[in-house]
Formats: structure tokens, C-alpha cells, sequence
């Protein structure tokens, strides 16, 4: 297990975005979360996702709020906004540099690609890549001396923060494999032990001088916070749970349980996502599709 299980009234969450409108995925995603706390009587939250602040606008929150309003999924409570709470992830990210876990690297976008056709001119063979298929990080922390790296951080050269993926896999498994609970059928169906794989992540981002928490720190933290009990997302995010449970097992956070549920899919088998311009809910909207047209279009 990755930790203590969340314990608690029925609590999940929806948590979009405000770089843009949503689209029928995040619709089915959002109604899917809704149904599963309206069966046991349990909560609906939503959490604005807005820790990037150069790309997150006030209009596009208000819009997502408008849609959810449209779709019968208003929340339970205000929603938490992520772009208040930068000292909760700050205090995370201390207590993971007091443990020797995280260290700045300063390496450009352009130094990480020449290394990895480096390797792959070495190997013969494509650089390991993450479960995005990305390339894993290749430029280990020893490649920099800690003096180095302490004496470029504090000329505030440009850097991000990474998680020592050895380090912390060698301090989360003293206290057995890592683990997480998956519902299966759906958000209430069995669940079953899913072993966790971290290090296929490498040694992540948890913090750009932009951006002062990843997704993957900022989604672990924000869980806890809001004693959410089961993760209702998509399945594109499956994989992206091990480092989440890994975090949780480092910093003595609680473990919800997960579902990862179908993704509505574009018509050549795409993901629907705001980068390939998927057609928005208000867009549907302003055509005069009803929010039970929207429903039967997403198989709900």
C-alpha cells in the first residue's frame, strides 16, 4: 500500500483546468464523479486546477463553473482554488529537500535532448521513455557536483526541481511495495491491489521557477487537503498513480482509492483535449444542445 487508506465520508472530486472550456470528456468525467457521490449519499467537490498562472484565466474558471451549473453538477462546497494554496505545496517540497530527495537541475530543454541522442548513439537503441512516451530524465543528479548544484541555485540560475526517483524509492520501500487500490466496473465496483511502478517516471518535476508545484505534487497535496476518499479520473492518468502514491508514502498522506474510468474519444480514436480543439460544451450550448443531449452523447 502507499499508505494510510483514506478514511472518511464518501468524497470525490473534479478537478479541470482553467486554460480553457471544457469539452464532452471532461462532461463525462465530471457526471461520472457526480453519480458516484449521489449513489452513497457522499460529496461532490471541484477543484480549480490553476497553479499555472500565466496559462489559467478568471474567464475560463467562470465558464467551467457555468458548464458544470448547465450539466446539473454544481459542487458541494465552494471550489479550492490551487493558486491559493502555493505555501501547502512549498512546505511539501521542504519536507522532501530536508530528506536529501529533491535537488535543482539546470538543465535546458536543448541539453536534455542532445543527451539523449547521445545515448541513443551509444546504445544503438531509442532512449528510455516515461508511460507519456517521453524521455525519462538521462543526465543523472551525481552528473553535478551538490556544491555546484547549491551554488548555481542560490545565483538564482534558471532551474527546476526533480525528485532523486533512486533516493526516494530507497526511503518509500522500507515500508513495503508500493501500491494502490483500484476500483474495478466502476468508482464503487471491488478494487483490487494495482503494484506501483514510479521509477518508470524517472526523476520527475515537482517544481519549475514558473510554476511552484507538477501536477504530480500539486494533485497528492491537494487530495489530503480535501479528505477526497476515491479518485475518479480518466484512464490516461492510470499510470501517472504510481508516482502519486509514492509522494503519499513520502510526505504521510492518506491513500484514496482510484478509478480510472473510459475516455470519450475523438473520431479518429483521439483523447478529446483542449491542445486538438475538441468542441467545447458551450459551443454545444449555444447550438441548443440540451445537458441531456449531452448526457446520451457521452453514453450517460
Amino acid at each position: 500500500m502507499s499508505g494510510t487508506q483514506m478514511s472518511g465520508p464518501f468524497t470525490c472530486r473534479f478537478a479541470p483546468s482553467p486554460n480553457g472550456r471544457l469539452h464532452l470528456g471532461h462532461a463525462f468525467s465530471a457526471l461520472v464523479n457526480l453519480a458516484a457521490a449521489r449513489a452513497v449519499g457522499g460529496r461532490f467537490l471541484v477543484r480549480i486546477e490553476d497553479i499555472d498562472t500565466a496559462r489559467c484565466r478568471p474567464e475560463y474558471e467562470a465558464g467551467i463553473l457555468d458548464d458544470l451549473a448547465f450539466l446539473g453538477a454544481a459542487p458541494d462546497a465552494p471550489p479550492r482554488r490551487q493558486s491559493a494554496h502555493f505555501a501547502d505545496y512549498q512546505m511539501a517540497l521542504d519536507r522532501l529537500e530536508a530528506m536529501g530527495l529533491i535537488y535543482p537541475a539546470f538543465e535546458s530543454r536543448a541539453d536534455i535532448a542532445r543527451a539523449v541522442a547521445r545515448l541513443e548513439a551509444d546504445t544503438g537503441r531509442p532512449a528510455p521513455c516515461d508511460p507519456d512516451g517521453l524521455p525519462r530524465m538521462p543526465i543523472p543528479r551525481d552528473a553535478l557536483a551538490e556544491d555546484e548544484r547549491a551554488r548555481r541555485r542560490a545565483a538564482g540560475l534558471p532551474h527546476v526541481l526533480r525528485l532523486d526517483m533512486a533516493a526516494a524509492l530507497a526511503a518509500a520501500l522500507t515500508g513495503g511495495p508500493l501500491s494502490w487500490q483500484e476500483a474495478t466496473g466502476s468508482p464503487h465496483g471491488p478494487a483490487i491491489a494495482m503494484p506501483a511502478d514510479p521509477a518508470a517516471w524517472g526523476d520527475v518535476i515537482l517544481a519549475r521557477r514558473d510554476v511552484p508545484a507538477s501536477y504530480h505534487l500539486a494533485v497528492s497535496v491537494d487530495d489530503a487537503a480535501q479528505a477526497i476518499t476515491h479518485v475518479i479520473r480518466g484512464a490516461d492518468l492510470k499510470a501517472a498513480t504510481a508516482v502519486h502514491v509514492l509522494l503519499q508514502r513520502l510526505l504521510g498522506l492518506p491513500a484514496p482509492i482510484y478509478h480510472h474510468h473510459r475516455l470519450i474519444l475523438d473520431d479518429v480514436g483521439r483523447k478529446l483535449s483542449k491542445s486538438q480543439a475538441a468542441t467545447s460544451l458551450a459551443e454545444l450550448r449555444a447550438a441548443g444542445m440540451s445537458a441531456a443531449a449531452i448526457r446520451a452523447l457521452i453514453g450517460l
